[in-house]
C-alpha cells in the first residue's frame, strides 16, 4: 500500500458520561504508515494483537485496504489502530473497521481512558466526518467486569452492532506461582491435570525451525475430525516469518518419544493468546491438553512480561467450555467480546453499512447451517482450535 501523508487532528471533546464518568479526549495527531513500519512500531504495545497486525489482516481479509494508523501525543506514540476499509457492493461507499482496535501502547498510564476517547475522536473525524464512511469498532474482551472501552462508544453515539455468536473469552491469569496456580483450577481440571502428570508426558518448547511437525499434526487432526475449518489458519506462516515479540511460540508434548499434542502461542503483549492446537488420538486418554497448557501458563509466566493468558472461545462447544471454565478458575476471568459499535455521520452511511453488515452476518448462518449439513456429527466430534482469530 502507498504512505499516506500525515495528518494532524485536533479532538478535545467531552465524551457524554458514561458508567464512570465524563472523559477529556485528548488532542492527538495521526500517522498512517506502511505495513512493515507498523508491525514493528507496535510490537511493544501492551495491547497488540495478532488481527492488528498487518502481516495478519493483509492474509486475511485481502480484499479491504489496510490503513494503519498512529497516534501521537506531543510526538510520542502512545496507540495504533489497523484501520482495513471495505468497499460495499455497487460502489455504494465504504466501511472503516477497526478489530480489536484502537490498541493504547501504555495501558496502565494514568491518562489511558483519555487517549483512547482521543483515538476515537480522531477516527471519527477522519473516517466519518471527512470520507463520509460507517466507521465499525470491535473492542477487545476486557479483564474488567464492565468493557469501559464499549461504554465510551456508545457514550460517543455509536450504536450496537453485530454480536458474536458465542462472544465469551476464558482469560488465565498468569501472574500466581505454581502453588497458587494449581488451587485457582476447579478440582476436576487439577484432578485431569495430576493424572497427566502421571502418564510420562514430556513438553518441549519448540523454535519456529519445527513448524513442520506442528502442520502435520493439524492436517491429520482436521482430516480425522472432518470438519470445515473457517479459521486464519493460512495466516500462520506469515506469523512465524516475524520477528520477535511478534512470532507465535510453539510446543509439543510427548509420549514415549512420539508427538501426541502441540499449540501455538502468540505471547507479545500484555495478554498471551492461544492460537491453534493440534492432537493426535492418544491425546485423549493421555490427557494431553492439560499437561499442554499447565506448562505453557508456566512458561507465559516465567520469559514473559504478560499477565494474561487468552484461551479464545468456545464457538458453542460444551466440553471445550468445561475445559477452559476449569482453567480459568478462580483467579482468571470469563468475559464477553462486546458487540460491535458503528457510527457514521451521514444518515445515508449508517444505513447502508448497517444493511451491509446484515446481509454478511445472515451469510455466515447459512454457512454454518450448510457445514452442519456436510457433517452432521461436527457438533460432537469437533474438537475447535480456532481463537477470536478465527470469528
Amino acid at each position: 500500500m502507498s504512505v499516506l501523508a500525515d495528518r494532524l487532528v485536533h479532538a478535545e471533546v467531552e465524551v457524554p458520561s458514561g458508567a464512570r464518568g465524563g472523559v477529556t479526549a485528548l488532542r492527538l495527531d495521526t500517522k498512517i504508515v506502511s505495513g512493515a513500519e507498523w508491525d514493528r512500531v507496535i510490537a511493544d504495545f501492551d495491547e497488540v494483537c495478532q488481527e492488528q497486525l498487518h502481516v495478519f489482516a493483509s492474509t486475511r481479509w485481502p480484499g479491504v485496504t489496510q490503513e494503519p494508523m498512529l497516534f501521537l501525543l506531543n510526538g510520542e506514540v502512545v496507540g495504533g489502530s489497523l484501520m482495513m476499509v471495505q468497499p460495499l457492493p455497487l460502489r455504494l461507499g465504504n466501511i472503516a473497521v477497526a478489530k480489536w482496535g484502537p490498541m493504547l501502547k501504555d495501558s496502565r498510564r494514568p491518562d489511558a481512558a483519555s487517549i483512547h476517547a482521543g483515538m476515537i475522536e480522531a477516527l471519527v473525524a477522519d473516517y466519518a466526518d471527512a470520507r463520509g464512511q460507517m466507521l465499525s469498532v470491535l473492542p477487545a474482551a476486557s479483564i474488567d467486569p464492565e468493557n469501559h472501552d464499549y461504554q465510551r462508544l456508545i457514550a460517543r453515539g455509536f450504536k450496537r452492532g453485530s454480536e458474536l455468536g458465542f462472544p465469551n473469552r476464558y482469560i488465565v491469569n498468569l501472574r500466581l506461582d505454581d502453588a497458587a496456580q494449581r488451587r485457582s483450577f476447579d478440582q476436576k481440571w487439577r484432578y485431569h491435570l495430576t493424572k497427566s502428570e502421571k502418564a510420562g508426558l514430556t513438553f518441549e518448547h519448540a523454535g519456529p525451525e519445527r513448524f513442520g511437525e506442528f502442520e502435520e499434526l493439524y492436517t491429520a487432526m482436521t482430516d480425522r475430525k472432518q470438519f470445515v475449518d473457517h479459521s486464519a489458519y493460512d495466516t500462520v506462516s506469515s506469523l512465524m516469518a516475524l520477528d520477535d515479540p511478534l512470532q507465535p511460540e510453539l510446543f509439543f508434548v510427548r509420549h514415549e518419544g512420539v508427538v501426541v499434542g502441540g499449540g501455538l502461542i502468540f505471547k507479545a503483549g500484555d495478554r498471551a493468546v492461544y492460537l491453534y492446537g493440534a492432537t493426535n488420538d492418544q491425546a485423549l486418554p493421555l490427557r494431553a491438553g492439560y499437561f499442554l497448557h499447565w506448562n505453557i501458563i508456566r512458561w507465559l509466566r516465567d520469559n514473559t512480561s504478560a499477565t494474561w493468558y487468552d484461551l479464545g472461545g468456545t464457538d458453542g462447544f460444551q466440553g471445550l467450555h468445561q475445559f477452559k471454565k476449569g482453567m480459568v478458575g478462580n483467579a482468571g476471568v470469563i468475559r464477553p467480546v462486546p458487540p460491535v459499535a458503528n457510527y457514521a455521520s451521514h444518515r445515508r452511511a449508517y444505513l447502508v453499512g448497517t444493511a451491509a453488515f446484515a446481509a454478511r452476518d445472515a451469510g455466515y448462518k447459512i454457512k454454518r447451517v450448510i457445514d452442519g449439513w456436510r457433517n452432521p456429527k461436527t457438533k460432537s466430534n469437533q474438537t475447535p482450535t480456532k481463537d477470536r482469530a478465527g470469528q
